[in-house]
């Protein structure tokens, strides 16, 4: 009984620890985790383009100003309207002088995993769960055209 007692008195205390870093200045924009810094993702609006049996999704520029070094960049999101388990994450080619993903009937464009983990109420730590090569990804919430830019080199 005693054991019991500890044990739901430790997960009490592991449930109400709060999280105490660095926290988005703005809501509903993905923000990349250095350390103790933040560093706002690139938002942006893809075209949507139909070509034969493709859909292609394309944001003007060839690279993001939101940078990391990290084969495995992790975000923090203050939620106030996104839903983050309705994230998915791409890797975009950059053809043109843009960036664009196509997604086909024929072919499927890989879309990359992400883990997500509760912080505090409406606070969430978002992690690519595989390593990302060099080169340019997006973030985009499922239904949407929005997308969170960012580049891994």
């Amino acid at each position: 009984m005693t054991r019991l007692l500890l044990a739901i008195g430790f997960a009490t205390l592991l449930l109400a620890q709060k999280y105490t870093g660095p926290r988005p200045p703005k809501q509903d924009v993905l923000y990349l985790l250095h350390a103790t810094n933040l560093v706002a993702t690139d938002v942006s609006e893809a075209k949507e383009e139909k070509r034969k049996n493709d859909t292609v999704y394309a944001v003007d520029g060839a690279s993001s100003n939101a940078k990391t070094p990290l084969a495995e960049p992790i975000f923090l999101l203050d939620s106030k309207t996104l839903r983050p388990e309705r994230l998915n994450l791409y890797r975009l080619d950059v053809r043109n002088g843009r960036r664009e993903v196509v997604m086909s009937n024929k072919r499927s464009q890989k879309q990359l995993h992400l883990t997500m983990k509760r912080l505090d109420n409406g606070l969430y730590r978002i992690e690519a769960s595989e390593y990302l090569q060099n080169g340019e990804y997006g973030i985009s919430p499922e239904g949407s055209n929005q997308v969170f830019l960012f580049q891994v080199y």
